[in-house]
């Protein structure tokens, strides 16, 4: 009777499993990414784009995270001026628009872009992220590949657009790269046009090692 009831217990628990799998994939902020651009833009998933539900208040950003009194815009001004400035006094500073190859000596001359859009984000997965996750991305200081100081009439030219649809006139390796970093770095999904014109990009650039920290 025992191993009657062992063998009907065993089964029972065999029938549960099937088609469980295995378990999900964890993942972790801080885990390190790299591999070559090719490499990098082949690992994205692809996936549809959703853009029900987004707003651009949903991610609120040039926020004071550190409580220095400079926001997020202003912080990237100071790291990103040629010449020694502080984010409470831009006076003095320089900043190269590399999307124009233009420099500008007037801060409000320079928009702080999101080199992958708020919308574009909210497509490809931050649609699902908390409120605190899409803050923490609208002020990424953690890589500076993130957020990049350019030319306001050039950002406004990009909008929203992702890398299928806009690229910078000049330097659009560096452009690419940049991008596909930002989507590991946050574990965003690209659909199959914007892939495309990734590979295509990069078959025309040289096959430089990507290399990420995750945010997520």
């Amino acid at each position: 009777m025992k191993r009657f009831v062992v063998a009907l217990l065993t089964g029972v628990v065999s029938t549960l499993l099937v088609g469980v799998g295995p378990a999900p994939a964890v993942h972790a902020a801080g885990e390190s990414y790299s591999a070559p651009l090719t490499t990098a833009i082949a690992s994205l998933t692809v996936a549809t784009e959703v853009r029900t539900g987004y707003e651009r208040s949903k991610f609120k950003h040039w926020v004071d995270a550190d409580g220095d009194g400079c926001s997020t815009r202003t912080e990237v001004l100071d790291i990103e001026s040629e010449t020694s400035v502080t984010c409470s006094n831009l006076a003095g500073g320089r900043w190269f628009s590399y999307y124009d190859r233009v420099s500008w000596t007037d801060p409000s001359r320079i928009d702080i872009d999101h080199m992958v859009p708020l919308a574009e984000a909210w497509d490809s997965g931050a649609r699902n992220w908390t409120a605190a996750q899409r803050e923490a991305y609208a002020n990424d200081l953690g890589d500076y590949r993130t957020l990049v100081g350019v030319t306001d009439s050039v950002n406004s030219a990009k909008g929203d657009q992702d890398i299928a649809e806009w690229k910078p006139t000049y330097d659009k390796c560096r452009y690419l790269r940049e991008y596909v970093a930002v989507k590991i770095r946050w574990r965003l999904s690209v659909n199959s046009g914007e892939k495309t014109a990734m590979q295509n990009l990069a078959a025309g650039c040289t096959n430089t090692t990507i290399t990420v920290t995750r945010a997520i």
